[in-house]
């Protein structure tokens, strides 16, 4: 059975999906181009961090971190390679969105890359409302980097 829960990205059973994801950031966009945080970033006030598991099994994760009172930016989100296909980068997707609101944010924007391994992040996104905007929150145009938000 599919679940979200509030989660700590230093948990010992979540830490290996996060050197996955870290690794795979790191293999696909230049090196100044990689926005990716470690696990102890993920771990401060102001960062809502999520996983997705089946049975128990540690599939997916995201995370929303505050910007502002009223904007957060969504990061890390990730589904493992071995569960794609499945739906459940939507589902992941939709609860970061419901939980943003819950939260009391306004706005939720994001930070993803232009290769290709991007290209089904960037149609999820678009599907679930996001448009391109310009860079926020101390991001600067980049080549290699969309940036997309969308009002809640």
């Amino acid at each position: 059975m599919i679940g979200i829960r509030r989660d700590s990205p230093l948990a010992p059973d979540v830490l290996p999906l996060l050197q996955r994801h870290v690794d795979l950031m790191w293999a696909s966009s230049p090196a100044e181009s990689v926005h990716v945080l470690d696990p102890a970033a993920l771990a401060v006030e102001g960062v809502a961090f999520y996983t997705l598991r089946d049975k128990g099994e540690v599939l997916g994760m995201g995370a929303l971190s505050r910007i502002d009172a009223g904007h957060a930016e969504i990061k890390s989100m990730h589904i493992v390679a071995e569960a794609r296909g499945r739906g459940l980068a939507r589902v992941l997707l939709t609860h970061l969105v419901t939980e943003a609101r819950g939260l009391g944010y306004r706005r939720l924007s994001l930070e993803t890359g232009v290769e290709p391994i991007f290209a089904a992040a960037r149609a999820l996104y678009a599907s679930a409302g996001f448009e391109e905007c310009p860079p926020f929150a101390g991001y600067t145009l980049d080549p290699n980097s969309i940036f997309m938000t969308r009002a809640l």
